[in-house]
């Protein structure tokens, strides 16, 4: 088993006992209000960069086209980025099984005083003292043992040959 899979299995497993414990936690697939304000463009390792150009590889081929169209834009978009992997006709997401592992842990994880997500989850984190979050610094730590991360449009038009980026790549 790989890395990235046993990081995606450990986020998968925090990601479902909240949601057991909360049955009404908004983040769940469908859900795209991040994907349609995010911060910057998602960074992503190499790893994870294979699986999302593999999802990619396997869309139909004008979806294919558009989605990696969308990722080269979004190097110079203004914030807030919608994600140029989110099918903003139905609100989900085109690699959903690939997604990043930012994605999955947006809103199940937590810095030491402060809630990871969007005012929904802050809300709930206000009125649900319970809540236990997954360690965002631990997180960080395993997503960083992966390799440099780099924005999207980076992967994308990187030839193969170039792969892994530079160390002095940007990390999450």
């Amino acid at each position: 088993m790989t890395l990235l899979h046993q990081i995606e299995q450990a986020v998968d497993l925090r990601v479902r006992e909240i949601a057991a414990a909360h049955p009404s936690w908004p983040c769940h697939k469908g859900c795209d209000d991040c994907c349609r304000s995010l911060a910057s463009v998602p960074l992503v390792t190499e790893p994870e960069w294979k699986r999302i150009a593999a999802a990619l590889d396997a869309l139909p081929v004008q979806t294919a086209a558009d989605a990696r169209r969308r990722i080269r834009a979004s190097g110079t978009a203004a914030r807030p980025v919608v994600c140029p992997l989110l099918d903003t006709a139905t609100g989900s997401c085109l690699v959903y099984d690939a997604r990043p592992i930012a994605c999955r842990a947006y809103s199940f994880y937590a810095e030491r005083d402060l809630v990871l997500g969007c005012h929904r989850i802050e809300s709930i984190a206000a009125e649900s003292p319970d809540i236990i979050w997954g360690n965002h610094t631990t997180l960080k730590q395993r997503f960083h043992s992966l390799g440099p991360a780099a924005p999207l449009p980076e992967w994308l038009n990187a030839p193969a040959a170039q792969f892994p980026l530079p160390r002095s790549a940007l990390r999450f």
